[in-house]
């Protein structure tokens, strides 16, 4: 999570999104950066409206916008996949080297989710609670060029990301009837994606 209290705006770190890149890119001008624990660096939106939002009303008598990046729903498991066949993952209980994409995506869309594929939702991360402000920004994570330009004007900054983060390439095929699964499924995550003007 990043925080600019000077230009109102909090940017949140949904995992797998490219967040990595902008807290090495922004990072530096940033009021606060959070960066661990997960739980927090990874604060879905209802957990910064109930925890953070009131401590930057009260403390910096400050109404942040918060920004967030959602990556397409399969590419975004499909990068959840590879991060998780990575060599060090080798030998560890969420570890993929054993299975195809097609296998792994199938254990997303099970009502039990195996560890490995318990990778939570985007579109849950991006809920708003009961009562919560909504989230104010959303940009696709397919369309950098669009959220850097925004982050400049906002920031009045010059931003140059690189890729980290990135995993080992791998297939990422899916049959027909896993990707009308996952459609079912997912469902909330698609609709929320197609949403973003």
């Amino acid at each position: 999570m990043l925080v600019f209290v000077k230009h109102r705006l909090v940017v949140l770190a949904v995992p797998k999104t490219g967040t990595t890149a902008l807290e090495s890119a922004l990072g530096p001008h940033a009021d606060l950066v959070v960066r661990d624990p997960p739980d927090l660096k990874h604060a879905p939106l209802y957990r910064y409206d109930r925890f953070f939002r009131p401590i930057f009303e009260k403390v910096c008598n400050a109404e942040m916008e918060t920004l967030a990046v959602m990556r397409e729903p399969v590419d975004w498991l499909g990068s959840w996949y590879r991060y998780r066949r990575r060599p060090f993952m080798a030998g560890r209980p969420n570890a993929t080297h054993d299975m195809d994409f097609d296998a792994f995506v199938a254990a997303y869309c099970r009502d039990d989710r195996p560890g490995f594929a318990d990778v939570g939702s985007q579109a849950k991360f991006l809920q708003t609670r009961p009562k919560g402000l909504p989230l104010t920004h959303l940009f696709r994570y397919e369309d950098q060029p669009r959220l850097t330009a925004f982050l400049q004007n906002r920031l009045g900054l010059s931003i140059e990301t690189a890729r980290e983060n990135v995993s080992p390439p791998a297939p990422l095929e899916l049959s027909d009837a896993t990707r009308a699964r996952l459609r079912t499924v997912a469902a909330e995550d698609f609709a929320l994606y197609d949403s973003i003007g």
